[in-house]
């Protein structure tokens, strides 16, 4: 099956980004919000997006306008009918995915593959919810989608060899690496990533550095771009302690522990880039 038409639930960060991508690959896209406000601040930041890009002479402009004559915004989830992908890419929450995830199901064929770009979230629990869990799969972009390579496909155990197929098949013709990932909390960038995360927090709560030595060490010794405590401040320190709740929950192993530093610094709305402030201080 080869997919020709891609409907995106949720016009934020990674649903405009997603839209984008698909887009500049030359499928079709509907990128479908709550209102008309949420649709076009969406079209804007694409916009924005591939200017950069056309600046950075990465794009050409007749590929920008390609791009954009490819998207259509809507407030609808009628626009998704006769699509051969929806990937719902809307809040981390789980009563909201089910709920939109449903309506998607009621809306679209049979034929219809459906997605959800959680990074968190059971796939195996989402699938149960469809008409036919066959269809359903993971694909967990990463932040930002036009420019991380990566694409997690996530096998729930009723996804079928086909729709697995055609997943990895889209990601590599929208110009991504498609890694195939069993359903799992956290699947695998993130079950490595997040922990690491969590045990800077505690080696800066133990006083072994300051905050800026711990991240010189990660990029100089392990040649990351960015050190863990910046990357904690960038993806928001209240997800970061999400996530590590989720492993601690779904895995009961003490190595999962959230750092009571981590849990001390949300308490106090010190949040990341996002507030202004986190392990670091920004201008906002």
């Amino acid at each position: 099956m080869s997919i020709q038409s891609v409907g995106i639930i949720g016009a934020g960060t990674m649903g405009n980004g997603i839209a984008q991508v698909c887009a500049v690959a030359g499928l079709d896209v509907v990128m479908v919000d709550i209102n008309e406000a949420a649709v076009q601040r969406g079209l804007e930041q694409i916009i924005k997006s591939l200017d950069r890009l056309v600046k950075k002479e990465t794009l050409t402009v007749a590929a920008k306008e390609s791009a954009l004559k490819c998207i259509k915004g809507s407030t609808s989830y009628a626009d998704l009918k006769g699509l051969g992908l929806v990937i719902e890419a809307a809040t981390e929450n789980q009563a909201i995915k089910e709920k939109i995830l449903k309506q998607v199901d009621e809306i679209v064929s049979k034929d219809t593959i459906i997605a959800t770009n959680t990074s968190s979230l059971s796939i195996t629990k989402l699938a149960a919810l469809d008409s036919n869990p066959a269809r359903f799969i993971g694909m967990h972009f990463f932040n930002p989608p036009p420019l991380m390579a990566l694409v997690e496909v996530i096998r729930g155990l009723q996804t079928s060899d086909a729709t697995h197929a055609a997943i990895i098949d889209m990601a590599k013709r929208v110009g991504k690496e498609p890694i195939t990932v069993k359903n799992s909390p956290g699947f695998v960038v993130n079950r490595i990533l997040l922990p690491m995360i969590n045990e800077a927090f505690f080696v800066l709560s133990e006083g072994l550095a300051s905050p800026e030595d711990i991240d010189a060490g990660m990029k100089l010794g392990c040649n990351q771009p960015i050190g863990p405590l910046a990357l904690a401040d960038l993806i928001g320190l209240d997800t970061c302690l999400a996530v590590m709740e989720v492993y601690f929950e779904n895995f009961s192993d003490s190595k999962y522990r959230p750092c009571p530093l981590l849990r001390e610094m949300v308490a106090a709305g010190y949040l990341g880039r996002k507030t202004g402030r986190g392990v670091y201080t920004y201008d906002k």
